[in-house]
């Protein structure tokens, strides 16, 4: 049996809290009371640039049991994962949980969000009340807090260091039904830390009737003088919806990366929100996104400065081909006790076909002096002039392309490590030739992988010889 995102009802949501503890149940009904009475675009400024009519909430169903199967994509996947620390969700059920004996023995949690719940209910709770959400910013906030299935959480120690990342595989089911996840991360006082999150969905297969969506709240809660990435690569179905809210809670001289590589979807949406709430917080949200066919992404990053002296950096890079559509929104907000913030909001389009169009919305709230706050957007056709000299240098005009668009990404990827960019240029490469959109262990990442370490080095080798530098 399955209920229809339009059918949502508090009988729903009231069934899916069946064994969560009172405080928690009592969250979900005050989110769904919010979500029942907000638009989908809470913002008229935005309203007429949004395409959330592309989720058809009729088509958009939600499993209540399920038992996932593993396509062969998946369970190569899951072989190359017993390897490394890391999960494996299906749809809402988590199908395996890998963390390495070296990764255990320093108190490393990784876990469903149910179990977590049962076992670490304090340490979640904690977090929860001390950062409560504004379930009014947004209508799918309210929807993913209120009717959450399934989701992660993990938990570094104090002053752990894992130099491995921990890897989160999610696939929507291949019965054609959606999921909504709930996702926490706890990165304890002194603690550093990598998450890669890889985001699948088999698609519909052609059929009207059904449209598949991941719909995920993603909380990450960074304690004073901790570290953490968060790199998502999202590779889902070309005609399945992704709506995602992130929150970062960023504490003293504690610093959150949000590294975001979007290739998939019919409609992607994403929120995030780096809230520097203590002095020296830092926060950096880099995104990359490759949009081809009708495929439209909704990004909006947001830098929040609560506490003194604290950096804010944001930098969003589009590739739009045929008639792809980006909208990048942004905000500076420093409060009043921001004083000596520092924060910096840009998003640069470039439209490699007639077809495409990108939009941008940056904007600024400063309730203090003595800051630096500066935001810059730009869109623009590909330059006939570079395709011309890159053609009289033996290049076909789609390779010309490729390698403008190479060049475009670069200054950005380059904030990446070598095994990330790796991965984000694999993706690339996929999507161009259109291949399936998933990663994998072949040939051509092995090549891609040696060429990124090799820059790598010499990159590191130049610094450390030039002068300027030693």
């Amino acid at each position: 049996m399955a209920t229809a995102l339009s059918s949502i009802s508090s009988e729903y949501v009231d069934s899916l809290a069946g064994n969560d503890p009172g405080w928690l149940a009592a969250m979900r009904k005050q989110a769904f009371s919010q979500y029942q009475s907000l638009p989908a675009e809470v913002s008229p400024l935005y309203a007429k640039y949004s395409d959330v009519n592309k989720i058809k909430s009729a088509s958009v169903h939600f499993a209540q049991t399920m038992q996932a199967t593993l396509g062969k994509d998946l369970a190569d996947r899951l072989k190359e994962l017993e390897q490394e620390t890391g999960v494996l969700q299906v749809g809402q059920e988590i199908n395996r949980i890998f963390v390495s004996d070296s990764v255990a023995k320093q108190g490393v949690i990784v876990s469903g969000i149910k179990e977590a719940l049962s076992k670490h209910g304090d340490l979640i709770k904690s977090h929860m009340e001390a950062n409560p959400l504004n379930y009014v910013e947004d209508k799918f906030l309210a929807l993913e807090a209120s009717a959450f299935q399934s989701g992660i959480f993990i938990y570094l120690p104090k002053n752990v260091a894992l130099e491995d990342p921990i890897r989160v595989i999610t696939s929507l089911a291949d019965n054609g039904t959606s999921l909504i996840s709930r996702n926490m991360i706890v990165a304890d006082t002194g603690s550093k830390a990598t998450v890669v999150q890889e985001l699948y969905a088999p698609g519909s297969s052609g059929r009207q009737d059904v449209q598949q969506g991941y719909f995920e709240l993603m909380e990450t809660h960074v304690n004073p003088n901790a570290h953490l990435e968060m790199v998502t690569l999202q590779a889902m179905g070309s005609d399945t919806v992704n709506v995602s809210n992130r929150k970062a809670f960023v504490e003293r001289d504690a610093k959150m990366s949000w590294y975001i590589g979007m290739f998939g979807s019919l409609l992607s949406r994403y929120k995030t929100d780096s809230i520097m709430k203590g002095s020296g917080a830092s926060a950096e949200d880099v995104e990359i996104i490759f949009g081809v066919g009708n495929q439209s992404f909704d990004v909006m990053s947001n830098l929040i400065h609560h506490g003194q002296h604290s950096r804010g950096r944001v930098l969003v890079k589009s590739v739009l081909k045929d008639t792809s559509k980006s909208l990048f929104k942004g905000m500076i907000k420093i409060g009043k006790d921001g004083k000596g913030t520092e924060s910096y909001l840009a998003g640069h389009a470039i439209l490699l076909d007639r077809g495409a169009k990108s939009d941008s919305i940056p904007g600024l709230e400063i309730e203090t002096n003595e800051v630096k706050a500066t935001h810059s957007a730009s869109v623009a056709q590909i330059d006939e002039n570079q395709i011309y000299y890159l053609s009289t240098r033996g290049l076909s005009r789609e390779g010309a392309k490729r390698e403008i668009v190479s060049g475009f990404l670069e200054p950005l990827s380059r904030k990446m490590g070598p095994t990330i960019r790796a991965w984000v240029n694999y993706l690339i490469e996929n999507k161009w030739q259109g291949r399936q959109l998933m990663l994998r262990t072949d040939e051509a990442m092995e090549q891609i992988l040696e060429v990124e370490k090799s820059r790598y080095r010499e990159t590191r080798d130049i610094f450390e010889k030039h002068y300027k530098y030693r």
